[in-house]
């Protein structure tokens, strides 16, 4: 898809510059500035909004601007910038111009003193904030998941084809893209001598499955997260089963099928179900600042506490394959713990499974498992010290029993979940400067989303 906008300042020589039609062309060299990136954030809700400008790009304005209603949710995001500007090291040098009022969305379409819309918070509002943005001509770079039912997957395709027409980007922020084991786990499945080919698996044993474990109380950027009252309500935030799964529905494409366009077509439903996680309303409050839960939430109270629908598990055929993909939410994670991933690969020759527990020390580190006699660990070795090294130099590998082994990687690129906010924006950038998206990031994503709401609708069935 080919976007017409104006991404970042380029100096380029003009050898012949016609004055006026009298003029005689003459050779000379001047410079042209194109207008550089320039972002405007949207009803900042969620600590996402605030994460893509924890550092500063080249190709981006460092004046940024900001329509919003009045708020906690605005004060939080300003106050972060706030933060990121006068830290000790690395600090940003963002410049704010803020709009405050009930008509923050005409305002940012009427008046577009940017071109990159920046959205992350209530996910009942996303879909149509990334209507109007693409109506009125302004690329969309958004927090997931994009839509959280079946109606907000309708406007969604609809989006598609506006952003078409009107030559602008619709991209959602998939971090877990850049984590380091889920990269090298990439890299090793598309090794045949390691990896062999992926098996399509069963409902039973698929061949890929992800599991994510996630936490209400956390600390971002070194305080305590303050989630807002509606973060609890499935109907702002949406279920489990279409939130947090957005990252591991993604990264089952993108690992499994790098570089493929999948059709919605491909994707077969096969179970889903989902459950809640129960807060007591002391948690609620540790979490909120809340004294009390809002009326709103009252359909969700019961004798045990608030019932929050944040677990959900599919199970699915994607383009001939076996696929499990599962999120559990809990109240607090346990000391020096935090969230946590699992998964694994299973192919014809190994399999490749990242775990994050306690051996582990809770952070994420991969395996390999293979499925071959003697001769399997000198291809092992032989593809760290060429393929993976091109990408991770430096990484080496440690036996750890007959037939399993643990991947090193240099802890230089572990570099967190914060920071790939940052990586994730640079190569947004990339494409805005080319203008065009690969041919198979649109359709997959309308496929991405089609394969959770398919899970919704399934899960709600039981």
């Amino acid at each position: 898809m080919k976007v017409k906008t104006k991404c970042i300042t380029i100096v380029m020589p003009l050898l012949f510059l016609c004055v006026s039609c009298a003029e005689v062309k003459k050779e000379e060299s001047t410079e042209v500035a194109i207008e550089k990136v320039k972002l405007m954030t949207l009803d900042p809700g969620h600590f996402h909004a605030a994460l893509v400008q924890k550092a500063m790009y080249p190709q981006v304005d460092s004046t940024i601007f900001v329509f919003a209603p009045k708020g906690a949710e605005v004060d939080d995001f300003l106050t972060k910038i706030k933060q990121y500007n006068s830290r000790v090291e690395n600090s940003t040098a963002w410049e704010v111009k803020t709009y405050l009022g009930d008509d923050y969305l005409n305002k940012m379409t009427s008046e577009k003193p940017g071109n990159v819309m920046v959205v992350a918070g209530k996910n009942s509002k996303k879909i149509d904030y990334v209507l109007a943005a693409v109506k009125a001509g302004l690329n969309v770079y958004a927090d997931k998941p994009l839509v959280i039912n079946p109606e907000g997957f309708e406007k969604l395709k609809e989006a598609f084809i506006i952003a078409e027409e009107n030559g602008v980007m619709i991209y959602d922020i998939m971090t877990e893209r850049f984590e380091s084991t889920t990269m090298m786990q990439k890299q090793f499945s598309l090794l045949p001598n390691v990896f062999g080919e992926l098996i399509d698996g069963t409902p039973e044993e698929p061949a890929i499955s992800k599991e994510s474990v996630h936490h209400f109380f956390k600390y971002v950027s070194g305080k305590p997260l303050i989630r807002p009252s509606w973060f609890f309500d499935v109907n702002e935030e949406g279920e489990g089963i279409v939130d947090v799964t957005t990252h591991l529905v993604d990264l089952v494409q993108w690992e499994a099928f790098p570089n493929q366009i999948i059709d919605s077509s491909q994707v077969e439903m096969v179970s889903a179900r989902r459950w809640p996680t129960v807060l007591s309303l002391e948690e609620f409050q540790n979490v909120t600042g809340s004294d009390t839960y809002p009326e709103y939430l009252e359909k969700d109270i019961a004798e045990d506490g608030l019932n929050v629908y944040c677990n959900g598990e599919m199970t699915y055929k994607i383009n001939g394959k076996f696929a499990k993909v599962s999120v559990i939410w809990n109240y607090k994670a346990p000391e020096g713990t935090g969230d946590t991933h699992y998964s694994v690969m299973r192919g014809s020759k190994s399999n490749l499974i990242i775990k994050q527990g306690e051996e582990e020390n809770y952070k994420p580190v991969l395996y390999v498992e293979s499925k071959l006699g003697a001769d399997f660990e000198k291809s092992l070795n032989l593809a760290i010290e060429n393929e993976i090294a091109e990408q991770f130099l430096g990484t080496t590998v440690e036996k750890v029993e007959d037939g399993k082994w643990k991947i090193v990687i240099p802890e230089k690129f572990k570099i967190g979940h914060e920071s790939h906010f940052g990586q994730v924006t640079e190569n947004y950038l990339k494409y805005l400067a080319s203008g065009e998206l690969p041919t198979w990031e649109v359709p997959n994503m309308i496929t991405k989303y089609y394969t959770t709401i398919a899970a919704y609708k399934k899960a709600k069935e039981n």
